[in-house]
């Protein structure tokens, strides 16, 4: 049964996107920071007066937040005009523009407050100076004030920018390289199987030659449809592992033996697509190609602590040892597997190499356990 969005969920969900749409805007930012401000100005004044028996009116500190709201949209666009000239240039601008912006917000200010209390008689009493008492002592520092915190908020959103082209461009790298990794595994498996097929020819094993030629080519289409940064799970790998075992079979025949232990659980576990071809290649190579006898490579996969565990085991000869410790691997698909796993997963795996009794190689490997 397939659930229904409630009316009242669904129209929620539109006006939060519409929202996030709006806010996307530089100019929608800039109004509603603008709004939130004056309005928050509003607020702080109307608590200061509370109690106050002759306070203006709310009202009247409306028409004052809205005439410093307009004016400071004056103050954006000469700021916007010098943003990219000297500091010295910037700051002779504030301090003279936010003067020039409070000589006009002042007077209408006072002019409120003169209409509503009825205090003309202080203009016949000054003159016209009346209109601009209380510029240095309040209005210029707040202009001053509201220029701070308009070029704060812009070098702030500045860098989120390049916090946000950084995180784009190393996204980018990580995925060049990942898909040059995985493009170089399709690249190495086509030439170690075509140095097969020519040898099938070179040994007038003809049907065998045209049978793998059939196998590789399915082979290859999936390699190539599969998108380079898709995870596939578990199942899905190991059938793709068994289309490549298919077109080994032709040239080993019986020589190649296999054993699967994937138990239910990590079955639908998300895994690097052909991330076990290179390393059953390396086991074929090692423990298949280079015996008379031929030998066996067993998959193994477990679930465990919320991490994948994959061994890759063969009856091989194993590995040589220095100080206890496996020397290096110089081949492309055993180091490709090691750099995706470090591209894709960080620390957060491990990739371990070791000999088993009584002969053989075992490769272990530990990633978090993602289902899909």
């Amino acid at each position: 049964m397939v659930a229904t969005p409630i009316k009242g969920q669904v129209g929620d969900c539109k006006r939060t996107m519409n929202l996030d749409k709006f806010l996307q805007s530089r100019n929608n930012q800039f109004l509603s920071l603008q709004v939130i401000g004056w309005i928050g100005w509003v607020i702080l004044f109307r608590i200061r007066d509370m109690g106050v028996e002759h306070a203006l009116p709310l009202y009247m500190y409306f028409i004052d937040a809205i005439s410093g709201l307009l004016l400071t949209y004056i103050l954006r666009y000469v700021y916007r005009s010098v943003w990219e000239k000297s500091i010295i240039t910037r700051i002779l601008t504030v301090l003279i523009a936010s003067y020039a912006i409070a000589l006009v917000w002042q007077p209408i200010k006072n002019a409120t407050s003169f209409y509503y209390w009825d205090e003309f008689d202080k203009v016949m009493e000054w003159g016209y100076i009346a209109y601009f008492n209380g510029i240095l002592g309040y209005s210029y520092f707040l202009m001053i004030g509201w220029s701070a915190m308009y070029f704060g908020i812009k070098y702030y959103q500045l860098l989120q920018e390049e916090k946000q082209k950084s995180i784009r461009a190393n996204s980018m790298a990580h995925e060049a390289q990942l898909r040059m990794l995985r493009y170089q595994l399709n690249t190495h498996f086509l030439f170690t199987t075509w140095n097969a097929i020519s040898t099938l020819i070179l040994e007038s094993r003809n049907e065998s030659a045209n049978a793998m030629i059939g196998k590789l080519g399915s082979f290859l289409r999936y390699s190539l449809d599969t998108d380079p940064m898709q995870k596939v799970d578990l199942e899905h790998e190991i059938s793709t592992m068994k289309l490549y075992l298919e077109i080994e079979q032709v040239r080993f025949e019986d020589r190649l033996r296999v054993e699967y232990d994937i138990d239910e659980l990590s079955g639908s576990a998300s895994v690097p697509s052909l991330l076990l071809q290179p390393l059953v290649e390396n086991s074929i190579k090692y423990a298949v190609a280079a015996s008379e006898t031929g030998g066996t490579i067993r998959i193994k996969s477990r679930v465990f602590a919320q991490e994948l565990l994959l061994e890759i085991s063969d009856d091989g000869p194993g590995l040589d040892m220095s100080d206890g410790k496996p020397l290096e691997f110089r081949g492309v698909g055993i180091k490709n597997t090691r750099e995706r796993l470090q591209e894709i997963y960080g620390k957060d795996h491990s990739c371990k190499f070791g000999n088993v009794e009584p002969s053989g190689l075992k490769i272990s490997i530990r990633i978090p356990y993602e289902s899909k």
